[in-house]
């Protein structure tokens, strides 16, 4: 049996999991490779990581991370141990830990009023900016901010009426051994369905024609120069935003939880919602946005009765 320890396999992991995932998924491992793991097993060999070792691992984290954030730290302690079994002499080793089972309240999704939605459209039509004109096409496509910030003229097919999106910013953290660091990258979307064609509002239409016309098609359009905005500098533009003209404060994100909401205040189709969102499944739309209240409940049971009863 091997003796290599737990960090010396993470090198040889590491080495093979970066040629197959994506550069922020391979950052995300790291990250956390880095930060919880190799504190706590770095030095371990085969016979020291063991279940009971792990459980402990998890209970002294509970209580200061979410629970999410400690399942993805096991799920890259298992690869790197699935990878030692396989590769390094390393004897297969599976473990199964235990999580409270008190139930996590369901976080709410803070979105803009409908006056303060009215009240940010109507500034963006009279203020032009390329900033604000990415605020404008958030809220009427419900793109995501590395969506928007990834944009380039050449994304808008003005005579199809769609917005392509193909393309993400992400700023990506790398906490390596030796060194920390970052990079802004361009690359594909969140997931294979978040690689769509997205309609182009009638409003929206009539501020991006006339600029199609005349910006180069390699311009990103909310930096309106040849490199992308970095996200989170349109985070700070934002917030300040909203602060300037009195609106409560959302996160950008909440762009694309608003533009959802108001879509589903609407009645618009949940599976047209889901396909504009880019959502997986049209489940994550309704987790998301379709909450109904006690009036709609006990509508829903009188119609039942009704029926029941002819």
């Amino acid at each position: 049996m091997s003796q290599l320890t737990f960090q010396e396999v993470s090198r040889s992991w590491k080495e093979d999991k970066r040629q197959w995932v994506k550069p922020s998924t391979y950052a995300t491992y790291i990250n956390q490779l880095n930060a919880r793991l190799l504190p706590v097993f770095g030095p371990c060999r085969p016979d020291d990581i063991t279940e009971d070792a792990v459980q402990q691992y998890v209970n002294s984290l509970l209580g200061t991370l979410r629970v999410g954030t400690i399942r993805d730290s096991l799920i890259v302690l298992r690869m790197i141990l699935s990878h030692a079994g396989r590769h390094c002499g390393w004897p297969v080793k599976t473990f199964r830990v235990h999580f409270p089972t008190a139930a996590t309240p369901a976080r709410s999704i803070p979105v803009l009023s409908p006056d303060s939605h009215k009240k940010l459209l109507a500034y963006l039509k009279t203020h032009f900016s390329f900033r604000n004109l990415g605020i404008s096409i958030c809220l009427n496509t419900g793109l995501r901010i590395g969506e928007v910030c990834a944009l380039q003229w050449k994304d808008i097919d003005v005579g199809a009426g769609v917005i392509h999106v193909r393309k993400t910013v992400q700023r990506i953290w790398l906490h390596d051994e030796e060194r920390y660091s970052y990079t802004l990258h361009v690359g594909t979307p969140k997931t294979p369905t978040s690689r769509r064609d997205v309609p182009i509002s009638h409003d929206l239409m009539r501020m991006l024609r006339p600029l199609c016309k005349v910006m180069a098609a390699d311009f990103y359009i909310v930096s309106n120069t040849e490199k992308p905005l970095e996200p989170r500098y349109y985070r700070d533009y934002f917030r300040r935003l909203l602060t300037a003209l009195q609106i409560p404060p959302i996160r950008f994100h909440g762009l694309r939880h608003s533009f959802a909401t108001r879509c589903i205040e609407s009645k618009c189709d949940y599976k047209a919602v889901s396909a504009i969102l880019g959502h997986t499944s049209i489940a994550t739309t309704l987790d998301l946005y379709v909450h109904p209240g006690y009036a709609e409940q006990k509508k829903a049971i009188e119609k039942m009765a009704r029926a029941v009863g002819k």
